[in-house]
C-alpha cells in the first residue's frame, strides 16, 4: 500500500475513533472524553491528511518528471535521425590530418587566366 493510501486510512481511522468514542461515552455515562486523546485523535487525523496530500503531489510531481523525460527523449532522438552524421567528414578528415601516414590529395589546379563571357565570345 502507498503511503499517500496509508495516510488516507489512518486519517479515516483516527476521526471515527475521535467521533465513536465522543458518542459512546457521552451517550452511556453523559460524561465528555478527556481533552488530550481529543487532541490526539484530531492531531493524528490532521498529520496524516497533510501527509497524504503531500505524497499526492510527489506522486504528481513524478509523473510529469516521468513525461518530460520521456518527451526530451523522444525530441532528441528525432533531431538526431533529422540530423544524421553530418559531422563525419570533418572528423574523418580531422584524424586523417594527426596521422602521419595519411595521404594529401591536391586541390586541382587554379586557373589564372579568367576571362568574362559576354554574349556570343565563343
Amino acid at each position: 500500500m502507498t503511503l499517500k493510501w496509508m495516510a488516507v486510512v489512518v486519517a479515516a481511522v483516527s476521526v471515527t475513533l475521535c467521533v465513536t468514542a465522543n458518542v459512546v461515552i457521552g451517550t452511556v455515562n453523559g460524561q465528555q472524553v478527556p481533552v488530550v486523546l481529543n487532541v490526539l485523535a484530531i492531531t493524528a487525523a490532521a498529520s496524516a491528511t497533510v501527509l497524504a496530500v503531500v505524497a499526492d503531489l510527489h506522486d504528481r510531481l513524478i509523473g510529469r518528471i516521468t513525461a518530460l523525460t520521456e518527451f526530451l527523449v523522444a525530441r532528441l532522438n528525432e533531431i538526431e535521425s533529422r540530423a544524421g552524421d553530418h559531422n563525419a567528414g570533418f572528423v574523418e578528415g580531422y584524424l586523417l590530418s594527426h596521422n602521419p601516414d595519411a595521404a594529401v590529395v591536391p586541390i586541382g589546379p587554379r586557373l589564372h587566366g579568367r576571362r568574362a563571357m559576354i554574349g556570343g565570345d565563343d
